[in-house]
């Protein structure tokens, strides 16, 4: 129920443009997310396919997007307050954010095996790049990271497989 408030909060600070609250808010959502991830023991136990479908999946999916969704929400709200970025370039902080979100979605897959979080990862990270197209540095970390991402996901995925 606090996801789902959280998420209303944020839609309604959003569509306002309260930047900094949204800001918080999503953060407070992300957190939230995490914590129902863990409980659920998402990627760690064995359920039937029934309970996977219902539970997990939705909730990988949407970690996956609210995960993205902070990282843009504060990358519009530094805009918005005309954030100097200390002195390193825009294309540079979005290749440092790329990153982090690379190696974050590298620890869930790997550690979780959660298919559905990759994925939802890498469909932001090619949106991004197709809305980004004009600024090269950024096309090409966005559909590298995506190509990591996806080969990782393919080895986490069949590695066990092939050792039976």
């Amino acid at each position: 129920m606090i996801s789902c408030i959280l998420n209303i909060v944020w839609l309604f600070s959003w569509h306002f443009e309260f930047l900094t609250l949204s800001a918080l808010i999503i953060f407070l959502l992300l957190a939230t997310l995490i914590s129902i991830y863990l409980r659920l023991d998402i990627g760690k136990i064995r359920i039937r396919l029934r309970e996977k479908i219902g539970f997990h999946l939705p909730f990988s999916v949407y970690l996956g997007w609210v995960t993205i969704a902070s990282i843009a929400n504060v990358a519009v709200t530094l805009v918005s307050v005309n954030w100097d970025g200390c002195g390193i370039s825009a294309e540079a902080w979005a290749i440092i954010i790329i990153s982090i979100a690379l190696m974050i979605t590298i620890l869930v897959v790997v550690i979780r095996k959660d298919l559905a979080y990759g994925l939802v990862v890498i469909w932001a990270l090619l949106g991004i790049s197709v809305k980004q197209s004009s600024i090269q540095e950024i096309v090409v970390a966005t559909q590298g990271s995506a190509i990591i991402l996806a080969v990782t996901l393919a080895i986490t995925l069949l590695l066990p497989r092939l050792k039976h």
